[in-house]
């Protein structure tokens, strides 16, 4: 069934499948409402071959916001110049994008507890979930020039397995379901495919997303909206499908330095986000490819911003600084921009230098004013770079105010 914009694709379908609830914890009424009788699950269209039918508007934006990314791409590298400088500067913009990937689902966490998960340091345990969204955003980055299953699970298996997710890296074995009630699936807001019907579904979706012949934001947005409304794990999708959206830029050689933090750009309206997701699975595919369009505008802007504060900070620290070229001083600095909290260990580990040879360079910057010890005593010390965390936080505030 084709659907009015006629952009060619099909609304999902829906097919009577038998339930039997396993709970006895039930009560009265959740036992009349899912103790059997059927419910109905998706049955999306293919989109291997899917013919994407745009309006000229949809399209020409697309193409801008192509553009965007592009050159901020680009200028990341140029405000950054050498790739010793550029990579910390990816590092902190991918851990940007992981965290507001996962505060879409309501998962919030600071600059500094971030910082402190990474470095392996006790913090909270939203923290410790969003440093397994970094590791997923890694694995996604890293997968090579093709979307498939194996990338798709080692994205996932990264994201969950910090969680302790039992399922971390498999597929679903299972019917899940979305809203509703956790005893059965009868009075969910959406229902994905049963789970019998991933692996056709599976095999479709990365046909599709390995194309060619597609402009690269639509088929990003679609591929995206489709991973979503398959839901092939028990959970975790959201952010899964969102590294998937990083995946497939740079597969399309679209960045090659940086990660633009779209998923700081989509928070700026999550409900229609959300909403989009709801049009494609009725046969519309122009509000995610619009949403994706207005995210790349906004994280962009906000990227450029984070990258100008961070580019400026740096040169402030290396003026404030004097030491040989070849100490470990000046690595330890550039260090500072992706991991703005460190400690002895830290040092050591980075650049493989001995305790006192880390402890003296952390002290030249903290004679610099750069690094200020944040425990107390001289056991298990901690250090931070305070105008890095303020910037990374000043970035996160202003996704804030884009969504209120």
């Amino acid at each position: 069934m084709a659907n009015d914009r006629n952009s060619g694709l099909a609304a999902v379908e829906y097919e009577d499948r038998p339930w039997q609830s396993s709970s006895a914890a039930a009560s009265r009424t959740q036992r009349r409402l899912h103790a059997g009788g059927v419910y109905r699950a998706a049955v999306p269209p293919r989109i291997a071959d899917l013919e994407l039918r745009l309006t000229d508007d949809v399209s020409a934006e697309s193409e801008d916001a192509l553009r965007e990314i592009v050159r901020f791409d680009e200028y990341a590298s140029q405000r950054l110049g050498s790739s010793t400088e550029l990579a910390p500067m990816s590092s902190i913009l991918l851990r940007s994008e992981s965290a507001a990937s996962s505060q879409i689902e309501n998962l919030t966490v600071g600059a500094r507890s971030l910082a402190l998960a990474e470095l392996g340091s006790p913090t909270s345990r939203n923290a410790s979930i969003v440093g397994g969204n970094v590791r997923a955003m890694e694995a996604a980055l890293a997968v090579g020039s093709t979307v498939s299953a194996e990338s798709v699970l080692a994205m996932h298996q990264a994201l969950m397995e910090p969680a302790g997710d039992p399922d971390a890296g498999r597929w679903r074995t299972q019917q899940v379901w979305i809203g509703g009630s956790d005893f059965g699936p009868h009075q969910a807001a959406f229902v994905p495919p049963h789970h019998e019907r991933l692996e056709a579904y599976l095999g479709d979706l990365f046909t599709f997303a390995s194309r060619t012949d597609l402009p690269v934001l639509p088929q990003v947005a679609v591929a995206h909206s489709q991973f979503e409304t398959i839901h092939p794990f028990t959970d975790g999708n959201g952010r899964t499908g969102r590294s998937l959206i990083h995946t497939m830029l740079r597969t399309a050689g679209v960045v090659e330095r940086v990660t633009v933090p779209l998923s700081a750009g989509l928070l700026a309206d999550t409900a229609a986000y959300f909403a989009s997701l709801d049009e494609y699975r009725q046969g519309d595919v122009e509000p995610i490819i619009r949403r994706l369009n207005a995210a790349a505008f906004a994280a962009v802007s906000n990227g450029r911003m984070l990258v100008d504060e961070l580019a400026d900070v740096r040169e402030r620290f290396v003026a404030s600084v004097v030491a040989r070229r070849e100490s470990v001083v000046w690595s330890l600095l550039d260090a500072l921009i992706a991991q703005p909290v460190i400690d002895n260990p830290f040092a050591q580990r980075t650049f493989g230098v001995s305790d006192i040879a880390a402890q003296r360079a952390i002290d030249r910057l903290v004679d610099a004013g750069i690094l200020y010890q944040t425990s107390k005593g001289r056991r298990n010390r901690v250090w931070q770079a305070d105008e890095i965390i303020d910037a990374l936080d000043r970035f996160a505030e202003r996704t804030r105010r884009g969504r209120r």
